[in-house]
């Protein structure tokens, strides 16, 4: 994945709370209605499966690094333009972020609405939402009561060291569309609409599954999406990008999970965000299609 060079980066659309000293360790995060992330869930399973956490119990983390000393003022000098997003994660993932939202506000235009930028926090260790204080065994999650995306960076190593994913920036990104795709929906109004439960036809499944939908939209788009200069922030994506963003989506299949990191059986039943088969193929309708309206897992017959 490679950016624009000389592109300007808004900084604006991410709080960066590293350097804050964290901001909550109790782990308290309302786990549900479309606002947990693309892994919150299956890690939270993960979790109490393996013992670590009783089913049911809220996730804490003991000794709760304070943080590194990194503040928003100092992203702001250090992206400043795509040829940061080059060199730099953190750069990139704003890149990624300007161009999400870019996109998502056009769409909005032309279908009359108004879209509602929503900035993500970087934080380290914990963190206090709208939603409640997590910490950073949740993984990455959208929350509708402030509208906020939450993600601790160090995430995406431990999708290549516990997951065994292939990683990359792209990848990255398909994880941060996914989040925003929760606050698409919640713009919208689906994630109200949404019944509590699991299974693999579960209206929790669906809406996951039109999370990686929406990204997989965003990204058919994502060349395309220009800045206040009128050039986009992303100069090209290779299938190579795109096939590591498939990789991410299958290592984050619930079956996967259960069989290679749970107790070894597959147990649909208690799917929560869908089969491995489930992702890829959503994710690759909105990339191929580049249309919304072709991501309604609500009213398809056969997910997949």
């Amino acid at each position: 994945m490679e950016f624009n060079d000389d592109v300007a980066l808004d900084t604006s659309q991410v709080q960066d709370m590293r350097g804050s000293g964290g901001g909550g360790v109790g782990g308290r995060v309302a786990l549900g209605g479309g606002g947990v992330g693309i892994v919150g869930l299956i890690i939270y399973f993960l979790l109490s499966q393996l013992g670590g956490v009783p089913a049911g119990s809220p996730l804490s983390t003991n000794d709760v690094p304070s943080g590194e000393n990194v503040s928003s003022s100092d992203l702001a000098k250090e992206c400043r333009t795509g040829k940061d997003a080059n060199t730099k994660q953190d750069c990139a993932l704003v890149a990624v972020i300007n161009s999400i939202q870019g996109y998502w506000t056009d769409t909005f235009a032309r279908s009359g609405s108004t879209y509602q930028q929503a900035p993500t926090i970087f934080f380290q260790g914990g963190v206090n939402t709208g939603c409640g204080s997590a910490t950073s065994d949740v993984g990455p999650f959208y929350c509708p009561a402030d509208q906020k995306a939450y993600i601790d960076l160090r995430f995406f190593k431990e999708l290549q060291t516990r997951f065994g994913a292939q990683g990359g920036t792209f990848a990255e990104a398909y994880v941060i569309a996914h989040e925003y795709g929760h606050h698409v929906q919640n713009l919208l109004g689906t994630s109200d609409r949404v019944r509590r439960g699991s299974g693999p036809t579960s209206d929790g499944v669906k809406l996951e599954l039109q999370a990686d939908c929406y990204a997989g939209v965003w990204a058919n788009h994502a060349t395309t999406v220009p800045t206040s200069s009128g050039k986009p922030l992303i100069k090209s994506i290779s299938q190579d990008d795109v096939n590591r963003a498939l990789d991410v989506a299958a290592r984050i299949g619930d079956d996967f999970i259960q069989e290679n990191l749970g107790g070894g059986q597959v147990d649909e039943s208690q799917f929560t965000h869908g089969s491995s088969k489930q992702r890829e193929r959503w994710f690759t309708a909105g990339l191929n299609t580049g249309d919304p309206a072709q991501c309604d897992t609500f009213s398809a017959r056969d997910l997949g």
